[in-house]
């Protein structure tokens, strides 16, 4: 019953992606999946350049810099103002003749959407292995692993609704990979263990649901976020990469002269939680790393507050958060001139 469960979580999964059921392989969350890619594909390769965007999340960097420790070259790709790939420095990078790429399909602090598909042609042409991190975009926008042409792509099952510890790499049959968990043989023996069955099959479920319901729901939240950001425009505030195409449920800010962390707290105590940069590192008191690969100056990266709206935000909590955005941070403006 088991197997039989987990097997039809695979079907599910792979549905949602427009893959092939023996195509995922599941893991433990995004992290693994990433790590699993970058490391399991680098064995089967000469060293070489390993390229990675500049705004990748950490589980892609940090594997980067250990293949670069293990003798490839670890080249970072930059990005524009908007957080978009810079096509100069792309081409660059392709001059390079890279091995392995990995530029991710969402950010998970701007929600700036990469044209993975235009990447990964390009990158194919040139040699290299292509790997996406879609986990910030599947249930939010279309993702087709067919349509990206991509080696590899990293998904999680609690960006979607799904429970925490579950994971997949959608992973071309064609791409060899070296397991990081050698053992029984499980996941076509690229990822031993005993799997997570119960939280597999939360994960097919939310990919089913979100599926079905992702385009109505995608136009609900743009128009919520759409009002968001006007408002927080309207009251001096930065929005990130206002102008790139974004996640529609995101949204990106800073307010000159208030720091992130102060204004992340006040907003927490009247009930709104936010993050300072992203919600995985926000317990990380450094400038976002995505704010500063795109040139924006460190204070006001200190500044940045993300907010995401989700399946349970209504037209009423926005206008809520507003309200409050304006009393705290005129609170904290007010403070301030005293305190000058």
């Amino acid at each position: 019953q088991a197997r039989a469960a987990v097997d039809d979580a695979r079907a599910r999964v792979a549905a949602a992606v427009g893959a092939h059921a023996t195509e995922v392989i599941f893991t433990s969350g995004g992290s693994e999946a990433n790590n699993l890619f970058l490391k399991g594909a680098a064995p089967n390769l000469k060293p070489g350049v390993v390229a990675v965007s500049a705004i990748e999340h950490p589980c892609v960097r940090e594997p980067a810099r250990q293949l670069r420790r293990a003798g490839w070259t670890l080249r970072e790709i930059a990005v524009d103002a908007e957080g978009r790939i810079d096509p100069a420095d792309w081409a660059a990078v392709l001059d390079s003749r890279p091995g392995l790429v990995s530029v991710m399909l969402a950010n998970n602090e701007t929600g700036v959407l990469q044209d993975v598909a235009a990447l990964a042609r390009a990158a194919r042409a040139a040699g290299a292995w292509f790997h996406t991190d879609a986990v910030q975009a599947l249930g939010k926008v279309a993702v087709d692993f067919r349509a990206l042409g991509v080696h590899a792509m990293t998904l999680s099952a609690h960006k979607l609704g799904g429970p925490l510890g579950a994971g997949a790499l959608v992973v071309d049959k064609r791409v060899e990979l070296a397991p990081l968990i050698a053992g029984g043989g499980q996941e076509r023996g690229l990822r031993s263990g005993t799997e997570n069955v119960a939280a597999i099959v939360g994960f097919g479920v939310a990919c089913e649901r979100a599926a079905a319901r992702r385009e109505a729901e995608a136009a609900r939240l743009a128009t919520l976020r759409d009002e968001l950001c006007a408002a927080l425009a309207g009251r001096g505030a930065r929005i990130f990469s206002v102008a790139a195409p974004r996640l529609p449920n995101t949204v990106f800010f800073a307010v000159e002269d208030i720091d992130g962390e102060t204004l992340v707290g006040r907003l927490d105590r009247s009930g709104f939680a936010c993050a300072s940069g992203s919600a995985c590192s926000s317990a990380n008191p450094e400038p976002s790393h995505t704010l500063l690969a795109m040139g924006v100056e460190p204070g006001l990266a200190r500044a940045a507050v993300r907010v995401s709206l989700g399946r349970d935000t209504r037209a009423d909590d926005v206008r809520s958060f507003i309200e409050t955005f304006v009393r705290v941070t005129d609170e904290l403006k007010n403070l301030a001139s005293i305190g000058a």
